[in-house]
């Protein structure tokens, strides 16, 4: 029979095959194998599983819960192939994670940071910058998707920007409007001023020539959020990733606005934004006092149509 190391491996490299980032799996899922050994056995047990989920004593009731889930995903997997595993009951450590309320920016804040993105004292650094949040706002991209564009994914005649190998290996087209392209097709030119040659063919390049990285994007989001005035106190500070559920909201709103029939025009949203279902999508949709008022009205108007 398969040792338990191995089975693990295996099971890690399928899900990726699969499209899983598996981000916490690739390390919690092998640290658990090697806790399986130290304590004698070759085969998965709850009682094992709950002792290494509950380490540390100290930490918070989520994490443990997310360490056994990694446990238990793996433990349906290989009981297939060895009827001895146990598989954790789902009841066990139970925790309901809360959805942090997004921050949907106002128009006056997207502006505010690209404008001091914009001011950044290196010049390729301000363009990138300035023109990674103005994409992001405009087409609700995720952060990886828009630092994996390649030069040639804007197609600037057919007014498109190819996503490739998405999230869960998918990829799309994203028609932008000529505004978009506009400033899109500015960077571009100001890229290639900057740099003639670079080390990458990414489209968003670094002050060094090369593909930008998430986390670095991370910490440079946080200067342009704090110099554009939105680190306020008692405040959850918003994200770079907020962009991308504002989009989704503002359009609904733009929607109800023009009189569309917005349930039928979800799935054009979810198509849009790369998700599965519309059932993905409602995740991203906050129930602003705009689009409530929309939304309102809008059913208000139907009730008095009825017969």
């Amino acid at each position: 029979m398969k040792r338990l190391a191995d089975a693990a491996t295996e099971y890690l490299a399928l899900r990726r095959a699969l499209g899983f980032k598996l981000r916490a799996e690739t390390w919690l899922l092998p640290a658990f194998v090697a806790y399986v050994r130290t304590h004698g056995s070759s085969v998965i047990t709850t009682d094992l599983a709950l002792s290494w989920a509950r380490q540390p004593p100290d930490a918070h009731p989520n994490w443990w819960a997310k360490k056994l889930g990694v446990v238990r995903r793996f433990a349906k997997h290989r009981h297939a192939s060895d009827p001895r595993t146990e598989v954790p009951p789902s009841d066990l450590l139970p925790y309901r994670s809360q959805r942090l309320a997004p921050h949907i920016y106002s128009d006056e804040e997207i502006s505010a940071l690209i404008d001091q993105a914009g001011c950044l004292r290196d010049p390729l650094q301000a363009a990138t910058y300035a023109t990674l949040i103005g994409l992001l706002a405009a087409t609700g991209m995720r952060i990886g998707e828009a630092i994996g564009l390649d030069q040639h994914d804007v197609g600037w005649r057919r007014a498109l920007v190819t996503v490739r190998d998405g999230k869960f290996k998918k990829s799309r087209e994203l028609p932008v409007h000529h505004t978009t392209l506009a400033a899109l097709h500015a960077y571009a030119e100001h890229r290639n001023r900057e740099r003639p040659h670079r080390r990458a063919p990414s489209f968003f390049v670094s002050h060094a020539g090369t593909r930008l990285l998430e986390r670095n994007i991370g910490r440079q989001f946080a200067t342009l959020r704090d110099r554009a005035g939105l680190s306020r106190p008692s405040r959850r500070l918003p994200r770079i990733h907020d962009l991308r559920h504002t989009f989704a909201v503002r359009t609904l709103e733009e929607w109800y606005r023009a009189g569309v029939d917005v349930e039928r025009r979800l799935p054009w949203l979810s198509t849009y934004l790369g998700h599965v279902s519309p059932s993905s999508t409602y995740w991203y949709l906050t129930a602003t006092p705009e689009l409530l008022s929309l939304a309102g009205a809008r059913a208000e108007r139907a009730w008095k149509v009825r017969p």
